[in-house]
């Protein structure tokens, strides 16, 4: 089951929410949402289901071990790595097993029979969830849950489980032992979901269209697409990339909105940026400061020398790539952004320089190179990603351009024109410019509050058309 499904949307949502105002307790709420956590995680199979009953359990008692050992700093640490350990050696099992016999395979001719181990869904999300957890108690950030149930709850917590953002304890803590419902927050959070929704459902999937018309996973067909076709389609892989994610982190802020959770944002625009450094802290927030926090600060960050400093930041992106998923380009693609954050605070003069190079070319360098990242991305076969590369630049005798590829451009120009407008702030602003004119002017006071009442509903119909019969609806996290 997935947030852009009428099942969800229809049944599965309404029930949550109808629990949540029913129940009046805490703990009542928590069991209720625990329990349709549960449901909504085992929904495809309940057979992974035991592998997050068990990592949360061993991250409760790891925690809960820590906890009482108290002053003696030697055997916190040591629990804190078997902890830590422990939960990486799962989720490299299931994860990578594949990826690395695959390339044992390649180079010494066994294992002959390289096992087939499904990738249990959202488990990169949760465990570092986890170990987020581990790591907050070992350093005094947040006490030990004593309960188990509730850490589970934490871990599996259907808003999030599955397709971020990485929620930290101590940051719903409060929330999920005090929560209240507010009517405020509720409408806040509807309006928040729906919009993600529609954003997902309608712009998401018609950009998905568009990318999987023009990066085929075929290599003849590939590589006769002109170097124009393999443009346009990077260009909608990079509209679809960031409506698909940051919808799905918008319809988990809106539900946690309405339930009494809040959850930090995970997309600030990240396409408006001038930077590769400002794209970082604009793109997928909580698994940035994850990296910041729990790897390349206690390597010593930037407080020690620039050869360390650069050892540190490789091993971050290149463990960023490894993240998203077992394979090369994942690998590529965090190395690359490594080289790229490199040379702009090393060789371009840091923040200074992009200062006073700052402008309309500098936005569209950025941008040019976050879009040949997403190739890099898109692309798992490395042959596949070598014909995209060659074609973009015209090296596969491909051409510049043909007349399918221009009545695409032409029959969707408006369409991915909206699109790109979605990924920046212009409708954010017309947003609070309209609340400001509702606090001078009575007519705008009204036509404020018909909107609020009226556009969850509009966008909730157009998502609805969008999903039902058989539109194309495809799920990028399965790898995560």
């Amino acid at each position: 089951m997935v947030f852009s499904s009428m099942l969800f949307v229809c049944v599965f949502l309404p029930a949550n929410l109808l629990s949540q105002l029913v129940l009046k307790s805490p703990k009542a709420k928590n069991i209720a949402m625990l329990v349709f956590s549960l449901v909504f995680y085992s929904w495809a199979g309940p057979r992974y289901l035991l592998l997050l009953l068990g990592m949360s359990f061993i991250c409760w008692g790891g925690a809960a071990l820590i906890h009482t050992a108290g002053e003696d700093a030697g055997r916190r640490k040591l629990l804190l790595i078997a902890t830590v350990s422990l939960c990486l050696l799962i989720l490299g099992v299931f994860k990578y097993t594949g990826f690395f016999l695959r390339n044992f395979q390649g180079l010494f001719g066994v294992p002959k029979v390289i096992p087939d181990i499904a990738l249990p869904i959202g488990i990169s999300f949760y465990t570092f969830q986890l170990i987020s957890y581990v790591v907050d108690v070992y350093r005094g950030d947040v006490k030990a849950q004593r309960r188990y149930w509730l850490v589970l709850l934490y871990a599996s917590l259907f808003h999030q489980c599955i397709a971020g953002p990485i929620v930290r304890y101590k940051d719903v803590n409060h929330d999920i032992l005090q929560r209240r419902t507010d009517l405020h927050e509720v409408g806040a959070g509807i309006s928040r979901f729906t919009v993600g929704l529609a954003k997902k459902a309608v712009l998401a999937n018609g950009c998905a269209v568009i990318a999987d018309q023009l990066l085929v996973t075929d290599g003849q067909a590939l590589a006769a697409q002109p170097a124009m076709g393999i443009l346009l389609g990077a260009a909608a892989f990079t509209l679809q990339i960031y409506l698909d994610f940051s919808a799905y982190s918008d319809m988990a802020i809106g539900m946690g909105l309405m339930c009494g959770f809040h959850y930090r944002e995970n997309f600030n625009y990240p396409y408006v940026s001038g930077s590769i450094t400002e794209f970082w802290r604009r793109w997928h927030i909580s698994l940035s400061s994850f990296f910041r926090d729990y790897v390349y600060i206690p390597l010593g960050g930037s407080r020690c020398s620039r050869g360390r400093q650069l050892v540190n930041l490789f091993v971050v992106w290149f463990l960023t790539g490894m993240w998203h998923g077992a394979s090369w380009n994942f690998i590529f693609w965090g190395l690359y952004f490594g080289v790229l954050l490199a040379v702009e605070r090393y060789v371009l003069g840091g923040q200074d320089g992009r200062r006073r190079r700052s402008g309309l070319l500098r936005h569209i360098a950025v941008l040019a190179l976050v879009m040949f990242s997403w190739i890099i991305f898109k692309f798992t076969d490395p042959a596949l990603l070598g014909t995209a590369v060659k074609g973009l630049f015209g090296l596969n005798h491909n051409g510049f351009t043909s007349t399918g590829v221009k009545l695409l451009f032409q029959n969707n120009v408006y369409f991915l024109a909206f699109c790109a407008l979605a990924c920046t702030p212009v409708g954010k602003g017309l947003r609070r410019a309209l609340e400001r004119l509702a606090g001078r002017s009575e007519v705008f006071y009204m036509l404020n509050g018909v909107w609020e009442l009226v556009h969850p509903v509009l966008l909730l119909l157009a998502a609805a058309m969008a999903l039902v019969g058989d539109s194309y609806n495809p799920f990028l996290y399965f790898q995560f």
